[in-house]
Parts: C-alpha cells; sequence; structure tokens
C-alpha cells in the first residue's frame, strides 16, 4: 500500500485535568495565547505550524512529525508555581511516539513531556487520532513535580485531512 500524505489539521490536548483544576482551584491562571486557544471543555487547541505532517504508513498507522504554534502558561500560588508549554511536537517513529514542548517563554529548550501509547491509538472521527499519554521524566519535573513518570495524562488529539 502506498503511504496516504496528508495535512496535519490541529492537536487537542488538555495535558491533565487534575492539573487544571488544581491551578484554577488554588486562585491561579491558565492562559493560552499565540495560535492556541482554551476548548469548552478545558483542554487546549493548538494551530498547525508550517512543516512536516503525519502520514499513513503501510499498517495504516501515523508516522512522522506534526508541529504546532501556540502557548499555554498555567500560574499559581502568587507566581510559585509557573508552567510554559509552547509550540507542541508530537512525533511518531519506529522507536515510539512522543509530544514534546518548548518549556519557556523563550523557546529557548525543547523536552518531551510525554510518552504516547501506539497500541492504544485509535482512529476518531474527522481523521482524528487519540493517543494515551503518559508523562515521561521531563514532563514531572516542567509540571512542578506533582505526577510521577509513567501517570495517565489526558489524551492527545491529532486531526488530519487529505
Amino acid at each position: 500500500m502506498a503511504q496516504d500524505q496528508q495535512t496535519t489539521a490541529g492537536l487537542r490536548w488538555g495535558v491533565k485535568m487534575s492539573f487544571r483544576n488544581y491551578v484554577e482551584g488554588a486562585g491561579g491562571s491558565i492562559e493560552a495565547s499565540g495560535g492556541a486557544e482554551r476548548t469548552a471543555d478545558g483542554a487546549f487547541a493548538f494551530e498547525p505550524a508550517p512543516g512536516a505532517g503525519l502520514r499513513l504508513n503501510a499498517s495504516g498507522k501515523p508516522e512522522g512529525r506534526a508541529m504546532f504554534t501556540g502557548e499555554v502558561r498555567f500560574a499559581a500560588h502568587g507566581g510559585m508555581l509557573q508552567v510554559c508549554l509552547a509550540d507542541p511536537q508530537v512525533e511518531i517513529g519506529p522507536d515510539g511516539a512522543v509530544i514534546s514542548v518548548m518549556d519557556s517563554p523563550m523557546r529557548d529548550r525543547r523536552v518531551v513531556v510525554a510518552k504516547l501509547n501506539m497500541a492504544g491509538a485509535e482512529r476518531g472521527g474527522d481523521g482524528a487520532w487519540v493517543f494515551p499519554a503518559s508523562i515521561t521524566i521531563e514532563g514531572y519535573q516542567v509540571l512542578g513535580d506533582h505526577y510521577p513518570p509513567g501517570t495517565a495524562l489526558d489524551p492527545v488529539v491529532v486531526r488530519v485531512s487529505r
């Protein structure tokens, strides 16, 4: 089967609902900007960035790298908690799948915040792929040491269109 080239149309990811609830419950704020926006259910939608997108391999599974623009900032406890997740990328290759982000407003360091479970990936409506996600050691550090590595995060949803 020939590879099916697709255009990445967007990313939807809530990071972790309990983290969002914690920040807002502590009187903090969550702001999305620069191509990211908050969805009705509290997750975040990121705009696609120019560049490579996902494609289907001979087995019909997604592979490649999808890049997105936008930034989400979490702040609480009078500035003691500050988390920035910017310009996410979903990378799917033979050794696994991850989502990485620039972890500061200066966008000077990219970190892998979550591993994606390819075996649990499902194709949803509108060409969306839904990936179960779990936090990495770098993600643990970025989110302020709240969730140990391996903890389930919100699913990562990547929309693709032909």
